[in-house]
């Protein structure tokens, strides 16, 4: 038996299990199981790993793309440089640090990306936030992270007015906001002043269309879920725990 999971917390929706389930049904994979890993602590990984032998991958979800960096006996150098982890190979006892959400995203992003959207706001400063940041640093466009409070890395929401968002035509939001089941999360920028020339990304995948892409829609702009990513993200995962 091949063993595979997601590590994360909480866990009451997941994607990840319900797609590699299908797909070893799908494809007659055999003797493969993919299962949820909801840990309270990051700690507590130390144990399933103690508990599931047979374990040879992970995913890992919010809260601990960056937390897990510090139980890993190896970084690819993708994780080495951005310092967030969404996959593990486990190889002969040893833990290998992957980030495929950073190929995710960059193949998910693209085919909406237009030659003005050459500056962007991310929202959100966690662990998905910085494979937003290395695909746009190797695509060439300037950001600025949004985060509740100013820093000396990213700006207040409070602080978007519309001469930011006529400049800042591509919109990330790579928080839980608008998440299934608190579908009535939404970032706080000034929607009044998207226009049809905005692109509103959101990582965001259940539902298919949260608010934050709703009142995107409503003013013209482009918009794109975090499903995609999602898929593009597992078979990459797929691939490492296989080569």
């Amino acid at each position: 038996m091949r063993s595979f999971g997601l590590i994360g917390y909480p866990l009451t929706h997941s994607f990840s299990k319900k797609y590699f389930t299908e797909k070893f049904e799908r494809e007659g994979i055999v003797d493969h199981v993919y299962d949820l890993y909801p840990l309270s602590q990051i700690g507590q990984l130390e144990q399933v790993l103690a508990d599931v032998p047979t374990l040879e991958g992970l995913n890992v979800t919010i809260p601990y793309k960056e937390q897990v960096i510090d139980f890993l006996d190896e970084l690819s150098p993708v994780v080495a440089q951005i310092k967030a982890c969404n996959c593990i190979h486990i190889k002969e006892g040893r833990l290998i640090g992957y980030n495929t959400d950073v190929i995710g995203f960059s193949r998910s992003l693209e085919p909406q990306l237009r030659p003005h959207h050459t500056k962007a706001l991310v929202l959100g400063t966690g662990g998905a936030a910085k494979a937003v940041h290395a695909t746009l640093q190797e695509k060439g466009i300037a950001f600025v992270q949004v985060s509740r409070k100013a820093s000396a890395d990213a700006i207040a929401y409070e602080d978007i007015d519309h001469s930011t968002m006529e400049q800042y035509t591509l919109i990330i939001n790579t928080t839980p906001l608008g998440m299934h089941p608190d579908t009535e999360g939404i970032p706080a920028i000034p929607y009044q002043f998207i226009t049809p020339s905005h692109y509103l990304f959101d990582l965001v995948y259940n539902p298919a269309e949260t608010r934050f892409l709703q009142e995107g829609q409503l003013r013209g702009a482009s918009t794109k879920n975090g499903e995609d990513m999602l898929v593009i993200q597992a078979e990459a995962s797929w691939e490492i725990w296989n080569a």
